[in-house]
């Protein structure tokens, strides 16, 4: 049984940034599609970033381009999610997740895997 253990998060100020990490537990990894979601506080939860079982293609939201960046090591188990010029709205908790299929996804109902979320709160 594959399981998901995110880190990483934090209190950071505006401008800062932030590296996330994922790490596949019970399984192989290399396999995985994997995702990162987040949910602000009284919102849905939506999806950020997405990085193919090879990691060659990427798929960011708009709200993601430019600032973050997702990449991943088969060899460790880790996807990492390099969040920059981090926004007052970026506040949220952050998942992790995963699929089995060749192609990255936007929507939570394609992943079978989620992690239980790192805290990332930014402040003025």
């Amino acid at each position: 049984q594959v399981s998901l253990v995110e880190s990483g998060g934090g209190l950071v100020q505006a401008g800062d940034s932030l590296r996330l990490s994922c790490v596949v537990l019970g399984g192989p990894c290399s396999d995985l599609v994997m995702g990162w979601f987040r949910q602000a506080p009284g919102q849905e939860r939506e999806f950020v970033s997405g990085i193919s079982s090879s990691g060659r293609s990427t798929d960011y939201a708009d709200a993601a381009k430019g600032r973050f960046t997702i990449s991943r090591d088969n060899g460790k188990k880790t996807v990492y999610l390099q969040t920059n010029s981090l926004l007052l709205g970026d506040t949220a908790i952050y998942y992790c997740a995963a699929r089995r299929s060749l192609y990255t996804s936007r929507l939570e109902s394609q992943y079978s895997y989620w992690g239980q979320g790192t805290q990332v709160t930014v402040t003025s």
